[in-house]
């Protein structure tokens, strides 16, 4: 069933919403273009209609051909819209009228211009851009410099993380370490000051991954991807494949619970009288290379999943994001720096890492205590990866 966009954007010119009766004039189309990827009001884009009136009705004179929707998509390329925001133009059905729909996501890289203007649209008007504006713009700019765990994620709300896990498991284990004085202070400004939040109550990257619902429906690459091989290649039969989207704080539960139950553990001769059990791997290196997965990984230009792959003779577990800042191919194993450093930090309050700079270490010795092979590590600039080899 094809969605009316009446029913997704309504009928009234808005902060985010845009109508033209046609696209002839491409100035104008440019400009609202810009404004739209400026996002003044910080609603994450906005929607331009074209075959719609000022007062909403649609037009059935507009040209819908591949043609027209081709010179608007060029529009972004032309080279007079700067920086190059990111659209979608396409057919789409407004009040039972085929129209054509540009979708314009909010710039990362603000303020847009088009012809050397900066134009906004704080209202149901677009404008030029007054100094004001231009300040506030220039100043989200400088705010995504910083590392992509501690941005907002614009266009989610606090119905989207979970505050009662927020309340009971995160909150307290923040107060041990006296980050946070809990008294006296509103929930608000608790997940503002541990950057789970903006100021303006927005989410950030950093509170969706350790409190969301569901991370990976606004970061596509925040989740785990489980598959057990039935054998010791990719053409063995798949013996358990799961998909674990989770918050930090239940992730590691699941994560848990689906690496214990996968351990086989036998009883070894210790000499003379005694026994004693071991387990194919010790679950010590299984949980410190997950840790290191997910906490290390790129979660900005990559929606590849960390994947774990266990196969009847070895464990793979793999995750985008090659070296970051002072660690190299070279000396990954003795020195730490981080892609996320909030996200570092949010885990070790959490107990789930315990010292910086010491998994690969902790790793090494725990499986070498098993009896299990060292570990093999495989660095490049897209990826890190480690093979951990069965105890025999």
């Amino acid at each position: 069933m094809t969605t009316d966009l009446f029913d997704l954007l309504g009928d009234r010119e808005s902060a985010v919403l845009e109508f033209k009766e046609s696209q002839k004039d491409k100035d104008k189309i440019g400009q609202a273009i810009c404004a739209l990827a400026n996002d003044l009001s910080g609603r994450g884009g906005g929607d331009l209609l074209i075959g719609v009136k000022v007062s909403g009705q649609p037009l059935p004179t507009v040209d819908t051909g591949d043609r027209a929707l081709l010179q608007l998509n060029d529009l972004r390329d032309n080279g007079l819209i700067l920086d190059r925001p990111s659209i979608s133009v396409e057919r789409a059905a407004f009040k039972g009228q085929t129209v054509i729909r540009i979708h314009v996501r909010a710039s990362s890289t603000p303020p847009v211009r088009h012809k050397g203007v900066v134009w906004v649209r704080p209202g149901p008007t677009t404008r030029r851009a007054t100094r004001e504006d231009e300040r506030v713009l220039a100043e989200r700019r400088r705010s995504l410099d910083g590392p992509f765990d501690g941005r907002s994620l614009i266009g989610t709300s606090l119905d989207d993380l979970d505050l009662p896990a927020f309340r009971s498991t995160y909150l307290p284990s923040m107060v041990d370490h006296e980050v946070i004085e809990e008294n006296g202070r509103p929930e608000s400004l608790q997940l503002a000051t541990l950057r789970m939040t903006d100021l303006n109550e927005s989410p950030t990257v950093l509170g969706h991954l350790v409190l969301g619902f569901d991370p990976s429906k606004y970061i596509p690459g925040a989740y785990v991807q489980f598959i057990r091989y039935d054998g010791t290649d990719l053409d063995a039969a798949i013996a358990d494949d799961q998909e674990l989207r989770s918050n930090m704080i239940d992730l590691t539960k699941q994560l848990e619970a689906t690496l214990k139950g996968h351990l086989h553990t036998r009883i070894v001769d210790d000499g003379g009288f005694a026994e004693s059990p071991r387990p194919d791997y010790p679950i010590m290196a299984l949980r410190e290379a997950c840790m290191n997965a997910v906490m290390h990984r790129n979660y900005e230009t990559s929606n590849a999943p960390t994947r774990i792959a266990w196969f009847s003779d070895r464990i793979e577990i793999t995750n985008p994001g090659g070296p970051f800042g002072q660690v190299r191919a070279d000396n990954f194993d003795r020195v730490s720096d981080f892609r996320n450093p909030s996200l570092a930090a949010a885990l070790k309050s959490l107990g789930y890492v315990n010292r910086f700079g010491r998994g690969i270490g902790r790793i090494r010795k725990a499986l070498g205590d098993n009896g299990n092979p060292s570990p093999e590590f495989i660095v490049d600039n897209e990826s890190w990866s480690v093979t951990m080899r069965r105890a025999t």
